[in-house]
């Protein structure tokens, strides 16, 4: 039985999942998984590599229609709604940004990467998107090290530094929720604590879903956090109190002390 921890007053809901099972053809990634993620709010998802964690995030942006074998079941309620009897998937993806471990660039210039979702937004305006992307190149950390190459291939920046162009691209869509997949994984540590400062500041302005192998991180970030362990949740609560000891499977805790994963 799934148990959250904490009894604390009923959220402002962003996004529910109701009985949500994925499958990639006969193999069940995720099953049953039950939970709510408030508005304005960092949700962490702990758990080791095999637990449903990306297959969590690539249900909540849709990815099915352009997945092999992917078959979501069960309900996913963004705003209130059935995302599954959306009329229009692009409009809704558009209210997305996706980052996932390894970066994955446009083939354009660093300045049209960022520059590529206003501009689909209508947004034509130079002073508009000169703007837009310094903001979110800031907010990746990664302005000062590309003011001066804007109009260079982003596939010619470092590995760290394209993740942080994914990470700038996904703010320009100017996204409700965001859904990062280890964005750390490519980043040095100093720079990924600058990015988890800004994390902490855009939580004033949108929802963050945060899947993470780092404990401490989440630890860092999270309001509350679940864990996932080979395909189900095993429990979710305040990430304070997940921290402190008070959990309801000693599956977490174990997790959590580093006593496997």
């Amino acid at each position: 039985m799934v148990v959250e921890v904490s009894t604390s007053p009923k959220i402002n809901e962003k996004l529910v999942v109701r009985d949500l099972s994925i499958r990639f053809g006969d193999k069940v990634a995720l099953r049953n998984v039950n939970l709510e993620v408030a508005e304005n709010e960092i949700f962490g998802i702990i758990g080791p590599a095999g637990s449903g964690k990306t297959s969590f995030l690539r249900a909540i942006s849709r990815m099915d229609p352009f997945t092999p074998n992917m078959r979501i079941e069960g309900e996913i309620l963004f705003d209130g709604r059935d995302t599954s009897k959306l009329r229009n998937l692009y409009a809704y993806r558009r209210r997305i940004g996706v980052v996932f471990p390894l970066p994955v660039g446009l083939p354009l210039s660093v300045y049209q990467n960022v520059a590529f979702s206003p501009k689909l937004r209508g947004i034509r305006k130079k002073s508009q998107l000169d703007e837009i992307v310094e903001r979110c190149l800031r907010r990746a950390a990664l302005w000062d090290e590309v003011k001066d190459r804007l109009h260079a291939l982003g596939s010619l920046l470092s590995g760290g530094q394209q993740q942080r162009l994914t990470i700038a691209r996904a703010l320009a869509q100017d996204p409700e929720i965001l859904l990062l997949d280890e964005f750390s994984i490519a980043v040095d540590p100093v720079t990924t604590m600058r990015i988890e400062d800004v994390l902490k500041e855009l939580r004033e302005e949108m929802t963050i879903v945060l899947v993470t192998n780092l404990v401490q991180q989440a630890r860092r970030l999270a309001d509350r956090t679940a864990f996932f362990l080979t395909g189900e949740m095993v429990e979710v609560g305040k990430t304070s109190e997940l921290f402190e000891g008070q959990v309801a499977d000693k599956r977490t805790q174990e997790y959590i002390e580093g006593r496997f994963g």
